[in-house]
C-alpha cells in the first residue's frame, strides 16, 4: 500500500488508523512547496524577533506570564524550559497506536505552515513516526485549551533529545535511540517547543482512532443483531424496506438494511412466533442508527481540527504577521468525543438487553436456561453463560456511568489565564474507556449468539440454508475464536481473544448499503 505522504493531501481518519495500527508507512513530503512552505514561516519567527517584535512564547513568557519580557540572550532557553516544567504527566502511558496517531495529528498541523517551525523539526519528527521511535507519553494532565501541553511536552523534549520512547519493544532513552537510527535531535528554535505542545494533537490522535473503533462496533452490533433475532426466531419483517422507509434517517436505513441482508433467508422461510419482538431488538436500528447517522458529522469535526493549524501564535503564511489566538482549544473534539461515547455506550445497553433475553429461559423462546450445551444429566452441573451475562451488565453499567460529558467540566487554571478550557483529552480517553467496555459487551455477545444458534441447529429449529450465508459464514470465522460450550469453562481468555479481534479488525463484515 502506498504511504501516508504529510504535506500533499488532507489527512484522513483511515489515514492516522493505517498509521497508528502499522498498515501504511508514513513519510514527510519532499516536495519543493511543502519544504519551502514550513522554511517561510520559521523564517517569519527569525524576523518578528529581528524586529524586536513582542511575540508570545518566542520573546516572552508562557501563559499568565505572557506580560514578561524574555532578556535577548535568554530567547534561545526558553523552549527547552517550556517542554521541562510541563513534563509532569500521570496515569497510563499512551498505548503504541495512540502515541503514533498523536505524532501524525501535530505532524499534520505543523505542515500547514502557520506554526514557525523548521523543516529540520518536521522531518525529525516525520523520522520518528517513519521509524517507530515512540515517546513515553503519560495520559493524564491535559485540560485540552492553551493545547494539549502536558501530552505534547513529551514528544518535544525527545525532539530535543531528552525523554524515554519505545523503540523496538524496548523503553530507552531517546538518544539511544536516535544513535541506533543515525538521527539527531533538534535544537529548538524560538517558536518550536510551543508550535509541537500548544495543540489539539493528543485528543485529535486518540478521537481518530475512537473514532474507527465506533465505526467498526456499530456495524458489528448490526451482525450481532440479526444473529440474535434469528437466535430468539424472532419477527424478521422488523427490518422491512418499506417500513424503514417510513422513518428514513440515513444511519438508521444503513443499520435496517444490513440486518436485513443478513436475515434474507430466514425472512422467506420462516413465519415468526411473536407479533411483536422486545425493543432489543425490534428497535435496533433505532439506537445503531443514532450513532450511524451522528458519525458524518463526528468526521468532519475530527477531520478539520486534524488538518489545521491550531498552536497560537501563527503566522500569517503570506505575510508573516503575527496572530495571536486561540485555535488550541480543543472544543469541537471534546463534543465529538462527549457526543461518541454517549452513543456507542447506548449501542452496549442494547447488546446487553439482548444478551440478557438470549440467556433467560423465560424469554428465548425455548433456548436452554442460559444457552447451556449440556445435556441431561450433565446440565444440573452446567451454568452456560450464568455469569458472562453478569459481566456484561457490569460492563454495560460502567460506559454509561462514563457518558457524563466531561466538555462541561471546565476549570480556571493557569492564575485565570485558562479560564475557559476544553477538557477535550479527557473526553476523548473516556470515549475510549467506553469503547473498550462496549467491545466487552460486543464480545459477550458474539459468544452468545454463536452458542444460540449452534444449539438452534443441533436442535434442528434451524438449517445452515435457513440462517443464510452471510451468518453460516460469519460463524465460520467466529468459530476458531469461540468455542461450543458444553461443559462449564472459563471464558476470559476468549473474551480477550475477541476484544483484540473487534478492536484491531480482525474478521471481515460486508457492508450493506442503506437501500
Amino acid at each position: 500500500m502506498s504511504d501516508v505522504v504529510f504535506g500533499e493531501a488532507a489527512l484522513t481518519l483511515e489515514d492516522v488508523w493505517d498509521i497508528a495500527r502499522l498498515i501504511r508507512m508514513s513519510r514527510l513530503s519532499a516536495s519543493d512547496v511543502v519544504v519551502t512552505r514550513i522554511a517561510r514561516s520559521a523564517a517569519f519567527v527569525d524576523a518578528a524577533i529581528q524586529r524586536g517584535e513582542t511575540v508570545y512564547g518566542v520573546t516572552t513568557g508562557y501563559g499568565d506570564s505572557c506580560e514578561t519580557n524574555v532578556p535577548a540572550d535568554l530567547v534561545a532557553e526558553l523552549p527547552l524550559h517550556l517542554t521541562r516544567y510541563h513534563r509532569c504527566g500521570t496515569g497510563n502511558v499512551l498505548n503504541e497506536a495512540q502515541t503514533r496517531a498523536v505524532m501524525a495529528a501535530r505532524l499534520s498541523s505543523l505542515v500547514q505552515g502557520w506554526s514557525g517551525v523548521t523543516p529540520d523539526l518536521v522531518q525529525l519528527l516525520a523520522d520518528m513516526l517513519r521509524r517507530d521511535i515512540l515517546p513515553r507519553i503519560p495520559a493524564e494532565g491535559s485540560v485540552g485549551a492553551s493545547g494539549d501541553l502536558t501530552p505534547l511536552s513529551y514528544v518535544a523534549a525527545c525532539l530535543a533529545g531528552e525523554g524515554v520512547v519505545l523503540y523496538r519493544g524496548e523503553e530507552m532513552e531517546v538518544s539511544v535511540a536516535f544513535a541506533r537510527e543515525g538521527l539527531e535531535p533538534v535544537v529548538l528554535q524560538p517558536k518550536e517547543a510551543l508550535a509541537v505542545m500548544n495543540g489539539t494533537a493528543a485528543m485529535t490522535g486518540i478521537g481518530a482512532l475512537a473514532f474507527k473503533r465506533a465505526e467498526w462496533l456499530s456495524h458489528l452490533s448490526c451482525r450481532i443483531t440479526a444473529m440474535a433475532s434469528l437466535a430468539l426466531l424472532g419477527n424478521a419483517a422488523h427490518f422491512d424496506a418499506r417500513l424503514a422507509a417510513a422513518k428514513p434517517h440515513p444511519g438508521q436505513l444503513k443499520a435496517t438494511a444490513r440486518i436485513r441482508n443478513d436475515l434474507t433467508a430466514f425472512a422467506a422461510a420462516s413465519a415468526p412466533d411473536r407479533l411483536q419482538d422486545r425493543y432489543s431488538i425490534r428497535c435496533a436500528p433505532h439506537v445503531i442508527g443514532v450513532l450511524e447517522d451522528m458519525l458524518p458529522a463526528f468526521r468532519g469535526l475530527l477531520e478539520t481540527e486534524l488538518n489545521s493549524a491550531n498552536d497560537n501564535p501563527l503566522f500569517d503564511p503570506q505575510d508573516g504577521r503575527v496572530l495571536h489566538g486561540g485555535h488550541f482549544y480543543g472544543g469541537h473534539v471534546a463534543f465529538a468525543m462527549d457526543g461518541l461515547k454517549t452513543l456507542v455506550a447506548n449501542v452496549a445497553d442494547l447488546l446487553d438487553r439482548q444478551l440478557a433475553l438470549l440467556v433467560d429461559g423465560r424469554f428465548n423462546n425455548g433456548l436452554p436456561q442460559h444457552l447451556s450445551g449440556a445435556r441431561a444429566p450433565r446440565n444440573a452441573i452446567n451454568h452456560g453463560l450464568k455469569a458472562v451475562q453478569i459481566a456484561a451488565s457490569a460492563w454495560t453499567a460502567e460506559a454509561l456511568k462514563l457518558t457524563m460529558p466531561a466538555s462541561v467540566f471546565s476549570r480556571s487554571t493557569e492564575c485565570h489565564n485558562q479560564d475557559k478550557v476544553s477538557m477535550g483529552t479527557i473526553a476523548a480517553r473516556d470515549a475510549v474507556r467506553v469503547l473498550e467496555l462496549s467491545e466487552q459487551v460486543a464480545a459477550a455477545g458474539l459468544i452468545a449468539t454463536r452458542q444460540a444458534l449452534h444449539l438452534r441447529l443441533r436442535a434442528g429449529e434451524l438449517t445452515h440454508e435457513i440462517v443464510g450465508s452471510p451468518i453460516v459464514e460469519f460463524c465460520e470465522q467466529m468459530d476458531s475464536l469461540i468455542p461450543f460450550i458444553d461443559e462449564d469453562l472459563p471464558l476470559d481468555r476468549v473474551i480477550a481473544k475477541l476484544c483484540t479481534a473487534i478492536e484491531s479488525r480482525g474478521f471481515t463484515l460486508p457492508e450493506t448499503g442503506a437501500s
